[in-house]
């Protein structure tokens, strides 16, 4: 059939406008198809202790980065770990785990192996630092604090002061004190009482230990375990006369309160570090390893310490710290103290052996 030429140019006009019109709808379903790119800010998901992080340094850290730091808080290194095999692995971009517990993470396989060239700042940990035993290389783990596990004890109560961990484990009648429930810190603390080495395994010298600790539970003075501040918080109260506690919470109690005395007691005790580490499977790595970097810049290792006043593992951060805080023996241990101090390690069976003992500690 003979088409007219307006009824081409009609047919011609129609096909244009259903080309033009599939065209439109081709492109709305690709820009649907596309992500939409969102300008909210990044999240650091941050799991750790409690009052161990100066507010100002993470709103800093926010600024620079245009990020936001979510913070979650622990009381204690196990309920960590279990958070971890709980799907936390998944969940947090860093944790801050203690020294003797590093090795647990590695072999269940819940940190990522650290990628040195992404924190330069590495390089201004201290030698002491460098190359742990719990972390050899540090391919896990970057320090963040350290400190020691002391006595924190009234001076209305001891006006002489207190020297040795005989005022907690012989506790003269009258005198109310506490134990740290802490399992291996605490088992480490008698151990060194009575001599030994915190992370001795000699059947023998532990239930000797364990005997002295739950003849003191028998005491009237006996008031109990406390984590973390607990002891301390109590001691301000005046509810408790000694107690352990770590000596960086001590220091800011004692800057408010005169009546509160500290020691690291003479027969030695635990020394501790924690770190920086990356879950297996951190949602956000990239903001993770700034984080670290951040932390071991020299002024701002230097303003987190001066805020905790724990210790600094950053040899680049001592000329910012503050003097009086360098001076402090609580603080930095002398020499002579330094030698007397030991980290809880994890040795071959410990877990099992220290796990049951603690359990009899606690149940009889």
């Amino acid at each position: 059939m003979k088409l007219t030429k307006r009824f081409v140019y009609a047919a011609a006009l129609m096909t244009a406008c259903i080309f033009m019109l599939s065209a439109c709808g081709k492109k709305s379903e690709d820009a649907a198809a596309e992500p939409v790119v969102s300008d909210a800010p990044q999240e650091l998901n941050l799991y750790i202790w409690s009052e161990y992080l100066d507010p100002e340094i993470v709103t800093d850290f926010e600024k620079k980065y245009n990020c936001k730091v979510v913070i979650s808080l622990y009381e204690s290194n196990e309920e960590m770990l279990g958070k971890l095999q709980a799907g936390g692995v998944s969940q947090y971009d860093l944790v801050v785990p203690s020294d003797f517990i590093i090795e647990s993470l590695i072999k269940l396989n819940l940190l990522k192996p650290l990628d040195h060239t992404k924190i330069p700042n590495l390089a201004n940990l201290k030698e002491t630092f460098v190359n742990p035993g719990f972390d050899p290389g540090n391919k896990y783990t970057a320090a963040y604090q350290w400190g020691t596990v002391g006595l924190v004890y009234s001076k209305a109560k001891f006006p002489e002061g207190v020297t040795s961990w005989k005022s907690i484990f012989e506790a003269p009648e009258g005198v109310k004190f506490m134990f740290f429930d802490s399992e291996r810190e605490m088992i480490g603390a008698v151990l060194r009482y009575k001599g030994y080495s915190v992370n001795n395994l000699d059947k023998t010298e532990l239930m000797g230990a364990a005997k002295m600790m739950i003849a003191d539970k028998k005491k009237a003075g006996f008031m109990g375990f406390e984590g973390n501040v607990g002891g301390l918080n109590k001691v301000q109260a005046g509810t408790v006369d000694v107690a352990m506690a770590y000596n960086g919470d001590v220091i800011q109690a004692m800057a408010e309160d005169p009546n509160v005395g500290f020691v690291n007691p003479s027969e030695g005790t635990v020394v501790w570090v924690d770190s920086l580490c990356i879950p297996r499977e951190a949602p956000n790595t990239d903001l993770a390893y700034k984080f670290i970097n951040y932390i071991l810049d020299a002024k701002v290792g230097a303003k987190l310490s001066n805020y905790n006043q724990f210790a600094s593992p950053n040899k680049a951060s001592m000329p910012y710290i503050t003097p009086e805080d360098l001076a402090n023996p609580a603080i930095y241990p002398d020499a002579a103290t330094e030698k007397r101090l030991e980290y809880v390690l994890e040795v071959p069976g410990g877990s099992a052996i220290f796990g049951e003992l603690w359990k009899t500690i606690k149940t009889r």
